[in-house]
């Protein structure tokens, strides 16, 4: 078996006193900047990753991560068979139909709303009690729930009456005008107010909860009609791209992805999780410039390295070394750099965010403005995968440079004709 002595020799400069203690100097803050970009990379992310978390969290009580809708119009027949048919789909635990639409809210004394109207089941409705830790419920058989900030805007408290209809019944209250046999048909839902809920800003400002019976009337659908289906899984998030995956298969599998369309949590509410998501690859690329500072910071270690020891490259190639060996001994001399600034940074990670997300020691700047008191955390393997891997194909390329430069010196014919 034939030696390569390429990744002792490569210890060996790595660590062994040089002639000129700059270059250890330098190598060391080579190696803390390594360290610190990797690990305030890392916390940066599962910050980001854990405010996301949150927000899903939020969404998911009232939603459900995948939806499916119909392709055409605004309703569908939702047969018992199909609903027991995708329950047995993996990563499903339950599949519910759900009525949603537009409609326009008027109460006794505030004014009129374009508000957004959702009928669950009462499974659903069961669900939602025991995610909020309610024991009475939000509403009944004929009655309605309200966000807070819809209530405050309406002037709307519970027990008060409403009255709800769809935006379809306007142009047909306007032709009553000129044709009174229609005015049968011009019927207005009235209902009480049984609570007022507070879950996420979006549906405090404009959702209204109700049951099914109550959605349909209003938003006019058929019996056996029903907006769509909400498909729930796990409450793990980061199996939810399989969720996905699985549910669409199933549509393909069973002949339904003509008429019928996947839509996940992400792409219903496409601004918020973007925005979120542009940030936290924003932080990721500012973040990086602090490790391509620190790799290039390396790059300059490395060649004053080479230039140290030009006498020892010489003899080496005395001993037989050709070219690909000097650049691997300074390629791998850089990864070994690398890997244990990267180990450390991810290592110094896990442990910051291992005790924020225990005992959340630092608090956010205001807790009264949030529903948290700490910063919150989310550690995906997926990241730190990413940060590592990034880091380490930047030093191995800066390594590159002081690779060749070691390379021509000991080749350097003016260093054997020193030598001779």
């Amino acid at each position: 078996m034939r030696f390569s002595p390429g990744l002792w020799i490569a210890r060996r400069f790595s660590f062994a006193r040089k002639r000129f203690r700059v270059i250890n100097i330098i190598s060391v803050i080579s190696l803390a900047g390594i360290i610190l970009g990797v690990s305030t990379l890392l916390v940066v992310m599962s910050v980001l990753n854990g405010f996301q978390q949150m927000a899903w969290n939020l969404f998911v009580t009232v939603e459900s991560p995948v939806q499916i809708l119909p392709l055409e119009g605004e309703d569908m027949a939702v047969p018992d068979s199909l609903l027991l048919q995708l329950s047995r789909v993996a990563g499903v635990t339950s599949a519910e139909p759900f009525s949603e639409g537009e409609a326009i809210l008027s109460g006794p004394a505030g004014p009129g709303e374009l508000v957004m109207v959702k009928g669950i089941t009462r499974s659903a409705h069961e669900r939602l009690m025991r995610q909020t830790e309610r024991s009475d419920p939000y509403f009944d058989d004929e009655s309605l729930s309200l966000g807070e900030m819809l209530a405050y805007r309406t002037r709307l408290s519970q027990g008060q009456k409403v009255r709800i209809f769809s935006p379809e019944l306007i142009p047909l209250g306007l032709r009553t005008l000129s044709s009174p046999y229609l005015l049968p048909a011009l019927t207005f839902e009235v209902v009480p107010v049984a609570s007022v809920f507070t879950f996420q800003r979006i549906f405090n400002d404009h959702y209204v909860l109700t049951s099914m019976d109550v959605a349909r009337r209003i938003l006019l659908q058929k019996e056996n009609r029903y907006s769509g289906i909400d498909v729930r899984g796990g409450d793990d998030r980061s199996k939810h791209a399989e969720l996905v995956r699985n549910v669409r298969s199933w549509l393909v599998t069973n002949g339904l992805a003509e008429t019928c369309a996947v839509r996940p949590l992400e792409e219903k509410y496409r601004d918020i999780f973007g925005v979120m998501e542009v940030e936290k690859w924003v932080s990721f690329s500012v973040l990086m410039l602090v490790i391509l500072v620190a790799a290039l910071s390396l790059t300059g270690s490395l060649t004053m390295t080479a230039i140290d020891k030009r006498q020892e490259l010489f003899y080496l190639r005395c001993l037989g070394l050709e070219k690909p060996q000097f650049l691997m001994i300074f390629i791998t001399e850089g990864a070994m750099i690398g890997l244990a600034g990267t180990l450390t940074g991810v290592l110094i990670a896990w442990l910051v965010c291992f005790v924020q997300g225990a005992w959340g020691l630092v608090e956010l700047p205001s807790k009264s403005a949030f529903i948290i008191d700490a910063y919150p955390v989310s550690m995906q393997v997926s990241d730190f995968m990413i940060v590592s891997f990034v880091t380490m194909g930047v030093s191995v390329l800066v390594s590159l440079y002081p690779a060749f430069k070691a390379a021509g010196i000991a080749g350097s014919k003016a260093l054997a004709d020193k030598a001779n």
